[in-house]
């Protein structure tokens, strides 16, 4: 169930923060945020980024295995880099449009799952 919980929350983290990162790259067109300017922009960026922190410190909370949950601290960052590069890549091809999907993208995803194999593997 933590290890659920875990992966849920990381994934709503990535969500808001691939909107602080990109989003705005994307939204530009929006009347009142192409109205911001540099520093505005910023601003909302850094607003998005806050609610990045109260679903990823909660992840990490509950999945830490010194907090009784079922990952190292190497296996939650092998875990959130896949999810970031997951909703990043689901976002920038279904939602920002501004790119497809080609064979290198899916041969880096496959040696991103190789390395979480390597990285949960007893040894």
């Amino acid at each position: 169930m933590k290890s659920l919980l875990t992966l849920l929350l990381l994934t709503i983290s990535n969500l808001f923060m691939t909107f602080a990162w990109y989003g705005h790259l994307h939204f530009k067109n929006l009347s009142w945020l192409s109205k911001l300017g540099l520093f505005g922009v910023i601003l909302v960026s850094w607003g998005l980024a806050f609610f990045e922190y109260v679903f990823q410190v909660p992840a990490n909370r509950i999945g830490f295995e010194e907090n009784g949950g079922p990952f190292s601290l190497f296996q939650l960052k092998v875990i959130q880099e896949v999810v970031s590069l997951t909703v990043f890549t689901l976002c920038a091809v279904y939602v920002f449009k501004t790119d497809k999907l080609a064979w290198n993208h899916l041969l880096g995803f496959a040696l991103l799952v190789a390395a979480v194999y390597v990285i949960f593997r007893k040894w």
